[in-house]
């Protein structure tokens, strides 16, 4: 596994288990030259029925499906993750909507980051993701919600946190007009930290 350089691209791998709008970012933003220092070189789906993988084979991006339940065990399973992103050579593995536990050895630690649906450390860990997540948000009364994009390590959202941006929650929020604002702010804030780690592995 290589480290970056200066000027050199980024090569990315990008976990999915859905439909892949995160994905679908990343890959509009690569390809009108707004991520000019990027690129994705394998998209790895939890399974081969989710709209992401289209969306990969359509952009022309190699595509992996890796099964959890295809594995004894989850270093078995955590294995066959990271003989794909090596594969590919990836730098930087994205989780972007991947909803499977996975565990880091310690040459991946600071190479694997996630973009959450809530401002970390509130309403992170096991289940929570997606509509649990803004339904939690409400249910707590918060006035303010928002994404987090950290780095992961091996417990559930809880790797140190790279960008942060916060968004209000109305009165008359239901959790999917929670979810529809924080998708916003998250398409704006997953770039913006992988150019965070992208200078800080080209200077490590």
């Amino acid at each position: 596994m290589s480290t970056p350089k200066g000027g050199d691209i980024l090569q990315l791998g990008v976990l999915v288990s859905g439909e892949g709008t995160t994905l679908q970012n990343l890959i509009d933003r690569i390809a009108d030259g707004r991520m000019k220092d990027a690129r994705i070189v394998v998209v790895i789906a939890s399974r081969p029925d989710i709209g992401a993988v289209g969306r990969a084979e359509r952009a022309g991006i190699p595509a992996e499906v890796v099964r959890n339940k295809d594995f004894r065990d989850v270093d078995a399973f955590s294995l066959a993750l990271f003989e794909a992103l090596e594969r590919h050579r990836v730098q930087l593995a994205i989780q972007a909507g991947w909803l499977c536990y996975w565990r880091l050895p310690p040459r991946w630690l600071g190479r694997v980051i996630n973009v959450h649906p809530a401002l970390l450390p509130d309403f992170g860990g096991k289940g929570m993701f997606g509509r649990h997540v803004h339904d939690a948000v409400l249910a707590a009364g918060r006035k303010t919600s928002g994404a987090t994009v950290h780095y992961v390590d091996n417990e559930y959202d809880h790797g140190e946190i790279i960008a942060q941006e916060r968004c209000d929650v109305r009165p008359d929020d239901t959790p999917d007009t929670l979810a529809a604002r924080v998708q916003v702010i998250e398409r704006e804030l997953l770039p913006r930290a992988i150019e965070i780690v992208r200078r800080r592995l080209s200077n490590s």
